[in-house]
């Protein structure tokens, strides 16, 4: 009878967590596509990945159940702090979103330049043309 329980508990665990578990998903795709991609679209692509996992982390992180707005209201005690969320995190992640989309244009822009002077975006045949 106690494995059961021992096994509903871990499920309740895995179940209770599945934003970090997405976030693990993410990370290894990104890492994945950064890693073992020859081609540098692919590896461009993998490196948002991962930074969207990163932004879901801390997402994840600073998100309470039942918690509301750290905006003064009369059905929530101003002395009870369990009741309000923590900004911090969300506001940092919203300006890591934007710096990131503001560094794959950035990245973008490189590849069109690399492509139009080496004329592949193959990263063996980058390297032989550059030696």
């Amino acid at each position: 009878m106690t494995i059961w329980r021992e096994v509903k508990i871990m499920y309740d665990f895995l179940l209770g967590h599945y934003s970090y578990w997405l976030t693990i998903i993410l990370l290894c795709i990104g890492l994945y596509g950064i890693i073992f991609k020859k081609n540098l679209v692919k590896k461009t692509i993998g490196l948002t990945i991962l930074q969207a996992s990163v932004v879901l982390y801390w997402v994840s992180l600073g998100s309470k159940w039942g918690a509301t707005v750290p905006v003064l209201d009369p059905a929530y005690p101003a002395s009870d702090v369990a009741n309000y969320l923590n900004p911090l995190p969300h506001t940092l992640m919203l300006t890591a979103i934007v710096v990131g989309v503001a560094t794959l244009g950035v990245a973008f822009a490189l590849l069109i330049a690399t492509y139009n002077r080496y004329k592949t975006l193959d990263e063996d045949e980058i390297l032989e043309q550059i030696q």
